[in-house]
């Protein structure tokens, strides 16, 4: 139950972290979720970071949309307010962590400590016993600006490793859960992450049914109740973040390509655009044979890769997009949007698939060889960020306008194309970071580039 004073509002908030990745963050924050649903209270999940396949898992597992929270994307007034407006509605706020407690910058730990929200560190304990003690001891004592709310050990099967793990913690450090190593709870995966949830809809449910008792052995097997209990309240403000006064998108219809194809989608850019003034209409390059009657498109990123022939073979939807372009309409192509626009995509297996031709140039993947990393994208209508994670190529495209400014590095980032009112690139924007850009784009307001600032990134390009 919240509790509210003017301009504040306290809700039970838990942060769920771990040393590395791969340790079990999203399983355990997904059982939460369900454990709490199932018990009658309305859970919020937020994920740090750049993340679109995690996100589907959580929210259906806590019955509620799940968004972005991340330091840098969109910075600390747009977190606060996030955090202030869930704590308004709901009873229990989770965050899940990205990588490890101290990776990136800003890190799972700057996060938690900015809004003093207690960390449950998830530890893979397979393989040790008191040395994971010694590590999560570490992880906890490292900083003083935050609180460590205790140790949830994963792959922890047995009532003497649990022992061995609580005599090395020494009352320094509550062990909340010991979790047994268990196929019918793990998450499927895939290249790029999770597989998605619209996938495996059936099987997720299975999996969050047996997840409530696997919380509870687990909870059992660590000699407490206490992960099974509302974390502790912590107190939320608003932020201060400017409101856009005008709904430059009034009135104005967006195609979204949303399908198994193209589900990269964070559901923060669709509320961007919602309060901009645009109303939403989706449609599937995959299997519909006409886009419907809109003014502007965004073409999301995703697995076009994995769906490349049928995406070919549905020629119909192929010639609707060059009609679309021809015809001027503003279309923002984001990573697998912008692989679609390209004459063809080569597979693994060397078939070349041609797709929507509205753009210069041809799509190879490249395996597992990628490119992955924080950016900005510096467009001459201003700046916008987001990020890059692709494990494929383009060649044979014009000069771009821009490209990307990665987080540490003076290299170029990803490039920026534009072809008439075609703005294309790997980047992935986060709408809510520079919301009258993004209007700009889809009422195809496009300003010319900076001829100078590209003849700048080209000689640093070439001299890197």
């Amino acid at each position: 139950m919240l509790h509210k004073t003017p301009n504040k509002v306290r809700c039970a908030a838990l942060f769920i972290a771990a040393p590395a990745s791969g340790q079990g963050k999203t399983t355990v924050t997904a059982a939460l979720a369900r454990y709490f649903s199932v018990n009658g209270k309305k859970v919020k999940v937020f994920k740090t970071g750049p993340d679109y396949l995690d996100p589907q898992i959580l929210a259906q597992a806590s019955h509620a949309a799940s968004d972005q929270l991340d330091l840098w994307m969109a910075g600390e007034q747009y977190c606060r307010q996030m955090l202030y407006d869930a704590a308004c509605e709901y009873d229990l706020i989770l965050i899940e962590g990205a990588m490890g407690l101290f990776d990136g910058e800003p890190s799972s730990a700057d996060l938690a400590a900015k809004f003093a929200i207690p960390i449950a560190l998830v530890m893979d304990v397979k393989g040790m016993a008191q040395t994971a003690s010694a590590l999560a001891l570490g992880l906890a004592d490292y900083r003083s600006d935050y609180q460590c709310a205790g140790l949830i050990a994963n792959n922890c099967s047995t009532a003497r490793h649990a022992q061995l793990i609580r005599d090395a913690l020494d009352n320094k450090l509550p062990l909340l859960a010991c979790l047994a190593k268990d196929e019918n709870v793990s998450l499927p995966e895939r290249h790029l992450g999770l597989v998605q949830a619209s996938e495996v809809t059936e099987q997720l449910e299975e999996r969050f049914t047996h997840a409530y008792q696997w919380l509870e052995e687990g909870a059992q097997r660590a000699g407490n109740d206490v992960l099974l209990a509302l974390p502790s309240e912590v107190e939320f403000s608003p932020g201060s973040i400017d409101k856009v006064e005008t709904q430059p998108l009034r009135n104005k219809k967006i195609a979204i390509a949303r399908d198994a194809a193209f589900s990269f989608i964070y559901q923060r850019n669709l509320q961007v655009l919602e309060d901009l003034g645009a109303s939403l209409h989706f449609f599937s390059p995959l299997t519909d044979s006409a886009i419907p009657d809109t003014d502007a498109m965004w073409l999301p990123g995703g697995y076009p890769e994995l769906h490349a022939q049928t995406l070919s073979a549905n020629s119909d939807m192929l010639a609707a997009m060059r009609v679309f372009h021809k015809q001027k309409k503003p279309v923002l192509a984001e990573c697998g949007g912008f692989l679609y626009c390209l004459a063809g995509l080569t597979d693994l297996d060397d078939r070349f698939f041609p797709l929507a031709n509205i753009m210069q140039g041809e799509g190879a993947m490249r395996g597992k060889r990628g490119c992955q990393g924080m950016q900005t994208a510096i467009l001459p209508e201003g700046e916008v960020r987001g990020h890059a994670h692709h494990r494929s190529r383009s060649a044979g495209t014009k000069m771009p306008i821009g490209y990307g400014k990665r987080q540490r590095h003076p290299a170029p980032g990803e490039a920026i194309f534009r072809e008439g009112k075609l703005t294309a690139s790997y980047l992935h924007l986060f709408f809510a970071s520079n919301p009258l850009v993004i209007a700009k784009l889809l009422n195809g307001e496009l300003t010319q580039p900076d001829d100078q600032l590209l003849a700048d990134w080209q000689t640093v390009a070439q001299a890197g």
